[in-house]
């Protein structure tokens, strides 16, 4: 059994408007400020994997290939480039995450994944993991906030030193973010 409440107004004990609604959606906080319901929503928002293993050259910063998606709510994330773009219309602050594996790390060698903004590395999200032991795997995830702007892009970058070529595990990697609301 299901229940609707359905009301115009929702008052605090003093007797003062904490929320009012206007019967087509539109909703009004303390008396101030004025929104859609579209506006509470956590949109764009898209999360994406990698549909299969690929091989990262050693030494160097390597774009993870992220070309599948699970959703993506405004057609913003772009598969063939492995990124996210801000779409028009929709500047404002974003929270990304992304994780992936390494095998066959070797004691003493690391493991680093990355975000890059608008083709740059950011530093500050560099996240390294250095092997214990023999053929590990070494997992990293990174996680961070920006203000953006329509058309600034983000990937994500890993970098290893196990000597050669190493294969990235698809079944650890993905990339998700959502633009913030009320940031």
């Amino acid at each position: 059994m299901a229940s609707i409440i359905k009301a115009n107004e929702l008052q605090d004990f003093g007797g003062n408007s904490i929320l009012t609604s206007d019967g087509s959606g539109n909703v009004t906080i303390d008396n101030i400020t004025t929104i859609n319901a579209a506006a509470l929503k956590n949109t764009p928002a898209f999360s994406s994997y990698m549909s299969g293993d690929f091989s990262a050259s050693n030494a160097s910063w390597t774009k993870l290939q992220i070309n599948s998606e699970y959703y993506d709510t405004d057609s913003a994330f772009d598969t063939s480039n492995y990124r996210f773009v801000v779409p028009s219309g929709e500047a404002g602050k974003y929270f990304f995450t992304a994780k992936t594996a390494c095998p066959g790390v070797d004691d003493q060698e690391d493991f680093a994944i990355s975000f890059y903004k608008n083709g740059s590395r950011v530093e500050q999200t560099d996240v390294g993991v250095f092997s214990p032991k023999t053929n590990a795997t070494l997992f990293a995830s990174t996680s961070y906030s920006w203000d953006l702007s329509v058309g600034d892009y983000i990937e994500v970058y890993i970098y290893q030193t196990s000597g050669d070529s190493q294969n990235i595990d698809a079944s650890f990697t993905n990339f998700l973010g959502y633009k913030l609301i009320g940031a």
